[in-house]
């Protein structure tokens, strides 16, 4: 099984690319609308601290916990059998 862990700086620089920033109370907003957080899969705001990547082709905000991880991995193996 592989393993990929991101710090701080590297969820900073994936945020940046799409222009999103931690606020002061460490939930990532918008960067020209610092009062707008970003909503996760499940529709709650994010922090910083269980920012887990962003889906590919959309801006879906996934979670670090388990009930997120399991979720992303049970709609990528959909999509994968699906397009067999």
């Amino acid at each position: 099984m592989r393993s990929i862990t991101f710090d701080k700086s590297a969820k900073e620089f994936i945020l940046k690319t799409f222009n999103k920033i931690s606020d002061s109370e460490g939930y990532i907003v918008e960067k020209d609308n610092p009062n707008q957080r970003v909503l996760a899969s499940d529709g709650e705001e994010i922090k910083m601290e269980e920012f887990a990547g962003i889906k590919k082709g959309s801006e879906k905000f996934i979670k670090s916990d388990l009930v997120s991880l399991i979720k992303l991995s049970d709609e990528l193996r959909g999509s994968d059998e699906s397009t067999r």
